[in-house]
């Protein structure tokens, strides 16, 4: 299976009126590049955590978020009678103390630090609910991944066959090309005065046709398909393969347009670069 480098996923729970929300994002990038964004109270995770996602993922940009909050703080706060009650009496002592000055209001009182008691929720259950979040989220991101990988395959799949149809469509005519470009150099000497029959001058033309031989460009553009075509059915991460691939597929349609000496095979050259140009901006976004 092959898998794209981008993806999002998001999944969230409830763990006793505390909300909790993941979040996973992955873009391109040469190597696996982790960003853990966690709060406080579940800082202890951050190893763990890595050491998952690096297991699961081996090349992109990704990033780990995790938020907590309380959507129903207002209903859930819950007032501590006996630390009010050590605050009035605290107050009522100041006020004998120091006559006149001005007693606690309300907004005081319910400011003052353990007046307000919210739930809480255990730390190890905390921890245990957040990795079973992330561990819902990665199967989220890898689903998104793997689906975008396999339309990243039918694109990749489609540039190969155009490349197979330019070889079948020079093939064929390179036969006829050398021949012409024998015929061509043959005239060029007797127009200068010379016998393109003389042995040793048909020994230089049978040497310098070889170097506008491209048979040997088609026969390797043919063969790194073939092998594009085995990395795209093995599956795995192939990205790095590929784009190496892809390199080679580009060097050979160069050299191929350089020593062209027929129209249709520069056209075919030009043709080629265009699909290897395709796959190989397609091949980035692969693992």
């Amino acid at each position: 299976m092959i898998l794209s480098m981008t993806g999002f996923a998001a999944v969230a729970a409830e763990v006793q009126g505390l909300a909790l929300a993941v979040e996973l994002r992955s873009v391109n990038h040469r190597y696996l590049d982790l960003t853990l964004r966690l709060p406080d109270e579940l800082r202890g995770l951050e190893t763990p955590l890595r050491e998952r996602l690096a297991r699961e993922l081996k090349r992109g940009k990704v990033e780990l978020r995790v938020a907590q909050s309380r959507p129903g703080v207002a209903a859930s706060l819950a007032v501590d009678a006996e630390r009010v009650a050590q605050l009035a009496a605290a107050g009522a002592a100041v006020e004998r103390l120091v006559p006149g000055v001005a007693p606690l209001t309300t907004a005081d009182v319910l400011r003052w630090p353990g007046v307000l008691a919210e739930p809480s929720v255990a730390p190890a259950e905390l921890a245990e609910r957040a990795a079973a979040l992330v561990d819902a989220a990665l199967a989220e991101l890898q689903a998104a991944r793997a689906r975008e990988g396999s339309k990243l395959r039918a694109v990749l799949e489609a540039c190969c066959d155009g490349i197979e149809a330019q070889v079948r469509r020079v093939q064929p005519r390179l036969p006829a090309v050398h021949a012409a470009y024998l015929d061509k150099l043959g005239a060029r000497l007797r127009e200068a005065g010379l016998d393109p029959d003389d042995d040793r001058l048909k020994q230089e033309l049978a040497l310098f046709a070889t170097k506008v031989d491209v048979a040997e460009e088609l026969a390797r553009l043919a063969t790194h398909v073939a092998e594009v075509r085995r990395v795209l059915t093995q599956g795995g991460s192939a990205g790095k393969r590929l784009d190496f691939l892809a390199q080679e597929l580009h060097r050979e349609a160069n050299t191929l347009g350089s020593k062209s000496v027929d129209a249709e095979v520069s056209q075919a050259s030009l043709e080629l670069k265009v699909l290897i140009e395709q796959m190989r901006e397609q091949v980035q976004n692969i693992e």
